[in-house]
């Protein structure tokens, strides 16, 4: 019996002119590298006009990214108690909550960067960049099962060393490192785009409804500004339908494979239902009469327990049936006489939210009675111009999605290339 054929180590995807420079190099990451610890830096001595950058690990999780070209910290410790890097350098946390998030690589890209106590440091003459995206990529299992602890998560210099990492000629280093660097600028680029989408529409909002204790917007259109006050009143005022899920009811509909509305169904950012999620088939005809209240298109839904405030709103994408928990208020509204949608993007305003979170002050278990809920406050223009301020509320939010969901195509996309620029380790059939 002939032994299996051993898989080259190449990548799948490799730019045309590295197609003839035959197999990348496997090699333990202590014979390309010497491994480091940085020293400590508590978060007391990060000063915002200090004299030194410095990194500490924690920001390795929340600010950067395979490169580290703008160091955000900065300290006065004396230069002589630090460890200070080299360009080039790559740090990896020493500790981290779990085993893979503690893969986590960076690059230095300056000299003289104070580097924390709890970092790794890997000096080697290897493209650094080049080397974070192959460590945040194709070695992140490989460093989660080195990691030691359970409730603390520990990576040693030790651990990292008997790695093996897969090395081409410099030039394709660089080329790899190019290639990802600019799939990370676009990005960023997108992410500052998603940001400022969202930032207009906080301002906007904050514009479009009057304050506490005036009667007008800040901003409004100019077809209703001769159109006089806006009315305040209760929601009970308006006579809708109110009601809220039954407990128990979710193992029925989970059984029957109908959809469940959940809290965690509903977001802060949006009024629409997150169904990304969701697993379900209609439920029969005969099964649906008589259950409980299924919810239809204009219904407005309030979370009221735990995380009180969250507003939902139920449109013609949601699937029918559809039901909810006991934790969710559903609120009916005459449409006719109240534009459903627009009362759900001003109970998801700051204003709203404000006396949301006040009403959920004595502790995270609070709850809000369908009396209460039928008590809160809600100003009220003309029906036309309800449509108005809800149109353009939902215009901008559909910018944010559409930003949102190439943003997510991007990354996908980075995730993509990052598994076919790479060898695993051990080698993959055949080049692109």
């Amino acid at each position: 019996m002939s032994k299996p054929e051993k898989k080259r180590l190449v990548p799948a995807l490799r730019f045309p002119e590295f197609r003839d420079q035959g197999e990348w190099k496997e090699e333990k990451v202590g014979t390309v590298a010497a491994l480091y610890k940085g020293k400590g830096i508590s978060k007391a001595e990060i000063v915002a006009n200090g004299v030194r950058p410095c990194i500490r690990y924690g920001e390795l999780y929340t600010i950067y990214g395979e490169a580290i070209h703008e160091v955000v910290s900065r300290t006065n410790v004396d230069g002589s108690e630090l460890f200070l890097s080299k360009k080039n350098d790559v740090i990896i946390p020493a500790s981290g909550e779990t085993k893979i998030d503690i893969a986590k690589a960076s690059c230095v890209m300056s000299d003289d960067v104070a580097l924390g106590g709890d970092l790794n440091v890997i000096r080697s003459s290897l493209n650094g960049i080049f080397l974070s995206y192959q460590l945040n990529g194709p070695l992140r299992f490989s460093i989660a099962k080195v990691a030691q602890g359970d409730t603390v998560v520990h990576l040693y210099p030790t651990q990292i060393e008997r790695l093996d990492v897969l090395v081409p000629c410099p030039i394709e280093q660089q080329k790899i490192a190019d290639c990802l660097t600019s799939v990370d600028e676009l990005i960023t680029f997108q992410t500052q785009k998603l940001d400022t989408l969202k930032a207009h529409k906080k301002g906007l909002m904050q514009q479009l409804f009057p304050r506490d204790g005036e009667t007008v917007p800040k901003l409004r259109f100019p077809e209703f500004r001769d159109k006089g006050e806006w009315k305040e009143m209760q929601i009970g005022d308006l006579n809708p339908f109110v009601t809220s899920g039954s407990r128990g009811w979710a193992t029925y509909y989970a059984n029957q494979g109908s959809l469940f509305v959940r809290i965690t169904n509903l977001t802060r950012e949006f009024i629409y239902l997150d169904l990304t999620d969701k697993k379900f088939v209609k439920l029969p005809q005969e099964a649906s009469e008589g259950v409980r209240t299924q919810l239809k298109e204009f219904d407005v839904l309030i979370s009221i327990t735990a995380d009180i405030g969250i507003i939902g709103y139920v449109d013609a994408n949601v699937p029918s049936p559809a039901y909810i928990n006991q934790h969710i208020a559903l609120v009916r509204f005459d449409t006719s006489q109240v534009n459903s949608k627009f009362v759900s993007y001003f109970l998801a305003s700051e204003r709203s939210q404000r006396l949301f979170r006040a009403s959920s002050d004595t502790g995270t278990k609070a709850g809000m009675s369908l009396i209460v809920v039928q008590k809160i406050l809600v100003a009220l223009p003309t029906v036309p111009e309800q449509q108005k301020i809800a149109d353009c509320l939902a215009t901008l939010d559909g910018l944010i999605t559409a930003q949102t969901e190439k943003l997510t195509a991007l990354k996908t996309h980075k995730k993509g290339l990052m598994q076919q620029l790479f060898p695993s380790v051990g080698g993959v059939a055949g080049e692109a």
